[in-house]
């Protein structure tokens, strides 16, 4: 019975020793919906090139990807926004040091049904729109139809951003909220195929998203602004008004495999991997 019972301990000691060893060659990078595709082509082709390793992307929303980085749960997280002063303070006190790297750019493109009139707005109109001030298409030009509001859910950093920059108009003071009436998607793809379907629907995501089935809407700072479409160049340029940095997060300075998938984001080839994906490179 000893033998036995020394048998199952050793087999056990055996299998966490080989899933640990099969773990030093794998990472997990989880978080932004506007990142995932951009993440998992980096994998891809970081894999082709290091066939002994595994890196597994999975999406959820930044908020999930900095939750997942503070629990322990992925070595890297994805985020469309900077980390919060009180996720910083809830990671450093279970010994989390969230190190922020930027990796790319992208322009938030405002999307309406490619039927759907309306081809321009001012950064004024949108924050109306997305507040509720202005409920139908003919109050800017459109059809006398109630304007379908959609965005991403709370928990994604491109919710955060657009409230903070169009909603709010970078005014900390601000209290500016989406309308009650607001559906909130749980994906950039879901925005894309609702607006795609409904022509009363307005919406918005990263412009990697942006298909033949979408019309991007041109974008002014003011009425005497020029108006702008999202696009590589004039986020660039600093052109388009709504554009916004990338992020990895990893749990203090990369080492070891998490720095080797973290340096080839940012190497020549990630870096065209970001352009070829319609996000702009940091790194030219």
């Amino acid at each position: 019975m000893l033998k036995k019972i020394q048998l199952i301990v050793l087999m056990a000691v055996f299998a966490i020793s080989a899933f640990a060893a099969k773990n030093t060659n794998s990472i997990q990078v989880k978080g932004s919906d506007t990142m995932v595709n951009l993440g998992q082509a980096w994998a891809e082709k970081y894999m082709e090139k290091n066939t002994a390793e595994f890196v597994a992307v999975t999406g959820g929303g930044s908020g999930t990807g900095f939750s997942s980085l503070i629990s322990g749960t992925c070595d890297v997280a994805m985020a469309s926004r900077s980390i919060k002063d009180k996720e910083v303070a809830l990671a450093r006190g279970k010994g989390i040091n969230p190190n922020e790297i930027k990796v790319a750019l992208d322009g938030l493109a405002v999307v309406v049904n490619p039927n759907n009139p309306v081809s321009k707005l001012t950064l004024k109109q949108l924050a109306d729109i997305f507040t509720g001030r202005i409920s139908n298409w003919k109050e800017i030009g459109g059809s006398d139809e109630k304007i379908v509001i959609l965005s991403r859910e709370v928990n994604s950093g491109t919710h955060v951003y657009f409230k903070e920059h169009v909603l709010r108009g970078n005014d900390p003071s601000s209290k500016e909220e989406f309308a009650p009436s607001a559906l909130m998607l749980s994906s950039s793809q879901a925005i894309a195929d609702e607006v795609a379907g409904n022509p009363a629907a307005i919406g918005y995501y990263g412009m990697g998203y942006i298909s033949k089935k979408q019309k991007p809407v041109m974008i002014a700072k003011d009425e005497k602004s020029e108006y702008e479409m999202p696009g590589i160049e004039n986020v660039i340029n600093g052109k388009y008004p709504i554009s916004r940095p990338l992020f990895l997060y990893t749990n203090g300075e990369p080492a070891g495999l998490v720095k080797k998938f973290v340096d080839f984001c940012l190497s020549k080839e990630g870096q065209d991997i970001v352009l070829k994906t319609d996000f702009v490179p940091v790194n030219r």
